[in-house]
Formats: structure tokens, C-alpha cells, sequence
């Protein structure tokens, strides 16, 4: 199973020797974006910063900075033990003889503890110490001034809870905090998301919407909040779901929502329609500043937190950084969502280099004419998969995650007067290329082999691969030792 909380994780992590403690003051204003960056890139361990100038509160950095740390966090073997477990639960086959009623029933039993469930505040760690109106300091949490151009101290890894004013469905999502002062943080909902959407329905009927942000979360609420889950699938089930227990759910204390009672902090306020300040500009995980826009300004009234809290945080830029670990997992997790809805699909690939929504590499198993074709335009119209700019779909015989094989194929099977499809639809918000904000142009590459009968009228057909002699092949690994090689 996945560790319940922050901490238990974080000794884990110290016990294999995959975390060191830092007791040298940092300053939170470039030094630790620096840091941590730094040691990211380098392949390095978890950081607690127990020294950070300003804050009397310990600082957890690059937690998920491996796919080894995410996977131990998340209770997992490897990416592929909860893809398998979601296909599994979406086979719509009837059972065959007893042993297919067990499985059946099997599925149906493994699902018992996925809701969360609600616990007294006594009994939730996050409310031992509860603190409102002017005793409420902002000031006190490490907040990151990580890139020269920042446009302020940011909290990059506080999971936003709303709910829809109008049906009470509740959404968790991760986005910036900018911290403007004491009391106010900046919220950076981006157009496409549903806590953007919560906030319009609000303003638009004049009501002020609660917003309650919680930080050092139990691993797999952390990760679920990342996870591009339709709007109406509660991210806490599909916590529960990873976590392989339910989730223990806490009542606000000023605020009409519920929060993990295992966090270590958590800020409540509300927003007023209307409210908006200047966010920005920031590094974002493009590896390209975001410019400065409004956006609505939350007020806090009251912080809750741990006797002896501890913050986590992440650093976000030019990619390889602990971004890439989450995207890989929401890559294999989904596989077997995104075939339902695109069956042609075998495998995909959103490499970490295209910030995973700039590019996907699909491999199909290719039956007629500009089936290549018809998968884009499936992947253009697949909930957030939308926001992908560039598709390239390869044969089922190419290895998605082999980049370099992917480029063979690309480079080598493409005649760009017929393969290659350019259309318009919209983009992601962090999109600076786009000549416009929200939507630009897009592209799909068929590397695929062609058939006749979508044109290709090449005397012999499509070419066979260069492929080694088998019987040649078994003979050399047999002598590979007298070889001396």
C-alpha cells in the first residue's frame, strides 16, 4: 500500500538512504530553487531543509524526484500495477465458471475501500493547532522565489479544493500560489480547468466561492490532484483506488469543505467574485516564463496545521525536473482509459522533454487507408488530450518510449506532402508559442508504413526493415564469448 502521510514517507526514504537532511540555513529566494534543481538533474535525493531563513517550519523537496521514490510512495512495483488493475476493472466481459465469479466478485470487493471517509477533528492531525483572523501569517510558510524573473514567492505544491456551486461536486487540483501578503494568495487557474469553471459559476450567480489549499498530503492524494481526471470523478476515490485504502477526510473549520486529515497544513478563505490581482510572471515547468495576468486573489481566514508542521514544495523549470516522475505515472495510469475511448491505440508516449501535453507518440496496429489519420483526430477530441500539438503515430512493432527508433521512423517514413496533417484547436494556457493565447496549430505525423491503397504506388510496395539473419543472429550469441569482445 501507499504511505498515509508526508512523514512516515519521508522516514522511509532516510532509512534506504534516499533522503538527506540539510541543516545549513537556505534562503528560500533563488538559493533553493537552486539547489534542488541542481540535485534533481543530478539524479539525486529527497531534501528536508530543516534550516530555511524566514520560517521556523522544515521544508520537503524532490520527494517524487525519481521514478523509484514516486513508485515507494505510491505503494508500487512499477507504473504498470495500477494500469493493469484499471484495465482489469474495465473488462466488460461476463464471468466464466467459478473462477471467473471469484474475479468478478474480486473486483467488486477491491473497490469497498475506495471512497473516503470522514474522521472527527480530534482526531485529524492536521487541526492540532488552529490559527484565524490576524493570528493567520502567510509570512511563516516557505514559499519559493525560484527563478530570477519570478514575479514573487510562489507555494507549488498546495492542493486546491472546490466545489461546483451549483451540483456540490468537488475538484482537487494543483496549481501555483503566488503569495501576495500576509492573508492573500493568487490563484493560477488556468482556462481549461474546473476550479476556473467553479470560480465562474460562483461569480456569475454573486457568490463567493470557498477555497481550502492543503500542503504534505498523503502521497497518493498528491498524486491524484496531478491526474487529468473528468470533472465528474472525485480525485479522492481515485486516491483511495491508488492508495489501497480510503481516505481520511477532515471538515474545514471556516470553510464548507473537507481536506485529508493526514496533511501537515492547510489554509482556508474565500474568494470574491471579482477579486483579481496581477499573478506572475513565473517559471513554469515549460521551461519558459509565464507572463504576468490577473487572476482571483483569495483572503485567508484561518491556517490549521501539525504541532510540529513541515511544508512540501516542488521546483518546476526547464525539464528533466520532479515533474517527469508524476507525467510518466499519468502515462502508464491512463493507457488503459485512453484506449476506451481510442481503441486503435496499442501504446503511447508523452515524452517528459514536451512538458507530456506538447507531443504524443501512439503506436496502432494499422488495418486501412489513413488510419493514422483517424487516431489524431480520436486524440484531438479526447478530454485533455486535446491540448496535444503534435501527434506521431507509428506502427505497432516500434517501441513508443525508444526516441531514437521513434525518429527513425518519423524522419525516414514520412513523405510531408501527403503525412503530414496540419490543423488549428485549442492549447494549453502555459503555451507561449501559440500565436495567440488558448489555441494555435497543430500537427500529426504518419510514420507508418503506406499501403496502395492509400496512394503509394511505388513499384514492389512498401520496403522490408534491414533485420539481421536469425539463424546468423543465434549462431554469434553462441561464440560471443570466443570472441573476446
Amino acid at each position: 500500500m501507499a504511505y498515509d502521510d508526508l512523514r512516515s514517507l519521508l522516514r522511509a526514504l532516510e532509512r534506504d538512504g534516499d533522503l538527506k537532511r540539510v541543516k545549513a540555513e537556505v534562503d528560500p529566494h533563488l538559493e533553493v530553487g537552486e539547489i534542488v534543481d541542481r540535485v534533481n538533474k543530478a539524479g539525486g535525493p529527497a531534501l528536508l531543509f530543516e534550516n530555511v531563513k524566514g520560517s521556523s517550519m522544515p521544508l520537503a523537496m524532490n520527494v517524487f524526484g525519481t521514478d523509484r521514490r514516486l513508485l515507494k510512495a505510491l505503494g508500487l512495483k512499477s507504473y504498470s500495477d495500477i494500469s493493469d488493475k484499471i484495465g482489469g476493472l474495465l473488462k466488460p466481459e461476463l464471468p466464466q465458471g467459478f473462477v471467473g465469479v471469484r474475479e468478478a466478485f474480486g473486483k467488486l470487493g477491491s473497490m469497498v475501500h475506495v471512497p473516503p471517509k470522514k474522521v472527527k477533528s480530534d482526531d485529524a492531525p492536521v487541526q492540532e493547532v488552529v490559527l484565524k483572523g490576524d493570528d493567520v501569517d502567510l509570512d511563516q510558510l516557505p514559499a519559493l522565489f525560484t527563478w530570477p524573473g519570478d514575479g514573487g514567492s510562489f507555494f507549488n505544491l498546495g492542493l486546491t479544493h472546490t466545489k461546483h456551486p451549483e451540483t456540490g461536486i468537488r475538484n482537487l487540483g494543483l496549481y501555483r500560489l503566488q503569495r501576495h501578503d500576509k492573508r492573500t494568495i493568487g490563484m493560477h487557474w488556468q482556462i481549461h480547468k474546473d476550479s476556473a469553471n467553479h470560480y465562474q459559476v460562483a461569480a456569475r450567480r454573486g457568490e463567493r466561492l470557498p477555497v481550502a489549499i492543503a500542503f504534505g498530503c498523503p502521497p497518493a492524494v498528491t498524486y491524484a490532484s496531478t491526474a487529468p481526471l473528468p470533472g465528474d470523478i472525485d480525485e479522492y476515490l481515485f486516491a483511495g483506488f491508488v492508495q489501497g485504502k480510503r481516505i481520511e477526510m477532515v471538515d474545514c473549520k471556516t470553510v464548507p469543505l473537507q481536506v485529508p486529515a493526514q496533511a501537515e497544513v492547510v489554509i482556508e478563505g474565500w474568494l470574491e467574485p471579482g477579486e483579481m490581482l496581477p499573478e506572475g510572471p513565473f517559471g513554469d515547468h515549460t521551461g519558459f516564463y509565464t507572463p504576468q495576468e490577473p487572476f482571483p486573489a483569495l483572503t485567508i481566514d484561518c491556517v490549521t496545521t501539525r504541532k510540529r508542521p513541515l511544508l512540501q514544495s516542488i521546483v518546476v523549470g526547464r525539464p528533466p525536473t520532479e515533474d517527469g516522475p508524476l507525467g510518466r505515472a499519468t502515462e502508464r495510469f491512463f493507457l488503459p482509459l485512453l484506449k476506451i475511448i481510442v481503441p486503435d491505440i496499442v501504446d503511447y508516449h508523452l515524452p517528459e522533454a514536451g512538458g507530456f501535453h506538447n507531443c504524443a507518440i501512439v503506436s496502432i496496429d494499422k488495418k486501412y487507408p489513413k488510419h493514422a489519420q483517424k487516431v489524431m483526430s480520436a486524440i484531438w477530441g479526447a478530454h485533455m488530450m486535446s491540448l496535444t500539438k503534435l501527434i506521431v503515430v507509428v506502427d505497432s512493432d516500434c517501441d513508443v518510449h525508444d526516441l531514437h527508433e521513434v525518429a527513425w521512423r518519423a524522419l525516414g517514413n514520412t513523405d510531408y506532402a501527403r503525412d503530414l496533417t496540419v490543423t488549428e484547436g485549442p492549447v494549453d494556457h502555459l503555451d507561449h508559442a501559440s500565436y495567440q493565447q488558448f489555441w494555435g496549430g497543430k500537427a500529426g505525423i504518419d510514420a507508418t508504413r503506406k499501403l496502395p491503397t492509400e496512394g503509394y504506388t511505388r513499384d514492389g510496395g512498401w520496403p522490408e526493415m534491414v533485420e539481421s539473419d536469425p539463424e546468423t543472429a543465434a549462431k554469434v550469441d553462441r561464440r560471443w564469448k570466443e570472441y573476446g569482445l
